[in-house]
């Protein structure tokens, strides 16, 4: 956690026009729905990329996947180039891929132990026991990572592919739909792990 007693979530892809900026969007909003805007607002979500055309929008067929959650991707960030000062920034970096996942850690050293695939992380929640966890929506996200941290390594063999939110730029909207359809539940599932504790009202 940051000094100010805030948790910081980043999500990392290509050129943060799809896949990250659909991450923080929902992510953001799903915090808010089950947290309550006061205890959300002690959450920091945003994203960037590793090769972006800086300032660029989201991608309009990406944009069409947050509808249905009654949500615009004009709420996203303009596109913004990852780097080591964004990375520290963050107290948990979830990425696209691995090949995200190195160029966090090649960026910045010291963020390995809290950057994870987006699926990945998600895998190892499974394994994460929700009755250890703090009650404290923040304090419980810092502890989540820490959990998963030690179940890494832990979990048989998965390619790749089973890391990968496969990238729809320049692809037919199809492709951002099965995009947005791996994001959406792994997000819901970190999101509701954090809600488990009791009820928090703003």
């Amino acid at each position: 956690m940051t000094g100010d007693g805030r948790f910081g979530i980043l999500f990392v892809c290509t050129g943060n026009l799809c896949r990250s900026p659909f991450a923080e969007v929902l992510t953001r909003h799903l915090l808010v729905t089950r947290l309550g805007a006061t205890t959300a607002a002690r959450f920091s979500v945003s994203s960037a990329g590793t090769d972006v055309a800086i300032g660029t929008a989201m991608h309009p067929s990406t944009r069409a996947e947050l509808w249905p959650w009654g949500l615009d991707g004009r709420a996203a960030t303009a596109a913004a180039q990852l780097d080591a000062e964004t990375i520290g920034s963050a107290d948990l970096v979830l990425t696209a891929d691995r090949g995200h996942r190195s160029a966090v850690v090649e960026l910045h050293p010291a963020a390995l132990a809290t950057t994870f695939c987006l699926r990945e992380f998600i895998r190892l929640l499974a394994g994460v026991d929700p009755e250890r966890l703090p009650a404290d929506p923040v304090a419980r996200a810092a502890a989540t990572v820490t959990e998963a941290g030690h179940l890494r390594g832990t979990l048989s063999y998965t390619s790749p592919a089973d890391d990968a939110v496969p990238d729809p730029a320049g692809l037919p909207p199809h492709a951002h739909r099965v995009a947005a359809g791996l994001i959406a539940p792994a997000v819901r599932v970190f999101v509701e792990l954090l809600a488990a504790g009791p009820t928090h009202v703003g």
